[in-house]
């Protein structure tokens, strides 16, 4: 039963990253930020490059020659072998699907595509870690062989486990842990419950609403909250 009650909340967790991530990119004209003066000026074979976005980052390794490896969501390897389409830009929808099936590749794109017209940070995540980050080259060649189809998940295997595992030999996330973190809060918290089970019984009363809609509101936090 727990781990089916387990099983339930990580569902849940990757639910709610699918809304939060829902964004539409923009293939603005590429911004380069304070790491770098001019264009590709400071970029080297094997640096790890972040694109913040406004409820999470994206991760890339750079390869050199204006290419970026990132591990990216896509639902279009799934069900199509036209390796023209597949190499095009993933767009939002592809990136969606992709999320929801977990299907996932490692895979290779210009700087441009890779920041969607948002700022780069160069090797920012080093003060973040005690250790020190393998060679740039050791760092390229790791994102190199792993190139190809992949299992995603947004909180277990996604871009920034790719990249720290590339960079520092073992993958890490710290937007998943810092979300968990909040959650755990959350669920742990037995007056989620009661808010929960308060705004269901409104919903009821009040709204019209069925029991069949109001009672997951309580039931989700509820099991979540046992689950912890």
């Amino acid at each position: 039963m727990k781990s089916l009650l387990v099983g339930l909340m990580v569902f849940i967790f990757e639910k709610i990253f699918v809304f939060a991530n829902l964004k539409k990119f923009s293939l603005a004209k590429r911004k380069i930020g304070a790491s770098c003066i001019t264009e590709f000026c400071t970029l080297k074979r094997g640096d790890l490059l972040e694109v913040p976005r406004t409820l999470f980052v994206h991760f890339g390794i750079y390869l050199g020659e204006n290419k970026v490896a990132h591990l990216m969501p896509d639902i279009l390897p799934a069900i199509s072998d036209d390796k023209y389409l597949i190499g095009k830009v993933v767009t939002n929808k592809r990136l969606i699907l992709g999320v929801l099936a977990k299907v996932a590749s490692i895979r290779v794109d210009s700087v441009q595509d890779f920041a969607y017209g948002g700022n780069i940070i160069v090797n920012h995540m080093d003060r973040s870690f005690k250790t020190k980050p393998l060679s740039n080259e050791e760092v390229a060649q790791r994102a190199e062989k792993l190139l190809g189809a992949t299992s995603y998940s947004l909180l277990w295997d996604n871009c920034e486990h790719f990249v720290t595992y590339c960079r520092y030999g073992f993958p890490v996330s710290f937007q998943t842990d810092k979300f968990c973190d909040i959650v755990k809060k959350i669920i742990r918290d037995q007056r989620s419950v009661v808010i929960s089970a308060a705004v269901g019984m409104a919903l009821t009363l009040f709204v019209g609403v069925g029991p069949f809609t109001a009672l997951p509101s309580f039931l989700i936090t509820f099991t979540l909250w046992m689950a912890s």
